[in-house]
């Protein structure tokens, strides 16, 4: 640990919090006990107290993780590809598809986590918008005002990650990512 008491990142400690990520993906993370996450990653209590001081810190710990190990994925891949716009709401959506509606239950119902969500639609929506204004400036996308265009976008993630998509329309989070990016990008090159 150093000196502001902040754990230094390692090997082992990235490991765990993606193990748990995935687990908390595909199962969701409001009920599982600290005993339950030990016996399913094999590791000890104080094992993940090295990772936070209580279960809602390691919850949210995790989740801050995953959203910040998928934007890094998806920067990778719009940057191979000078930040196409398509590109990375594509990337959002495969980055996305792993999570399962208990995840997004779970989320909807955990301020914390609702709160790093909510923050990482903030970014993804400035990024979409700045990808949407360099693509009209270079006149690869029709003129469009890239404010109303991401606010839009914004809305939609908001929506989906609530799970108001999916009651309403009965289309699954990741499909609904994907079709967001058909329609988008449809409105884009028209």
């Amino acid at each position: 640990m150093t000196r502001s008491g902040v754990q230094p990142t390692t090997a082992r400690r990235s490991d765990l919090l993606d193990a748990l990520a995935d687990l908390f993906l595909a199962e969701g993370f409001m009920s599982f006990t600290l005993d339950q996450l030990t016996e399913r990653l094999r590791c000890s209590k104080s094992t993940l107290y090295t990772l936070a001081p209580s279960k809602e810190q390691l919850s949210r710990t995790v989740i801050k993780h995953y959203f910040r190990r998928s934007a890094a994925a998806v920067e990778d891949k719009v940057s191979a590809v000078d930040g196409d716009v398509e590109v990375y709401l594509n990337s959002v959506a495969e980055e996305l598809r792993p999570a399962q509606p208990a995840f997004y239950r779970d989320l909807d119902l955990f301020p914390p986590g609702r709160e790093v969500y909510e923050q990482n639609v903030v970014y993804a929506t400035q990024r979409v918008q700045e990808l949407i204004a360099k693509g009209v400036a270079a006149g690869v996308y029709r003129p469009v005002d890239s404010e109303f265009v991401a606010d839009l976008i914004a809305n939609a993630l908001a929506r989906i990650g609530r799970g108001e998509v999916a009651r309403a329309t009965g289309i699954d989070d990741s499909r609904a990512f994907q079709l967001l990016s058909d329609t988008v990008m449809g409105g884009l090159r028209a």
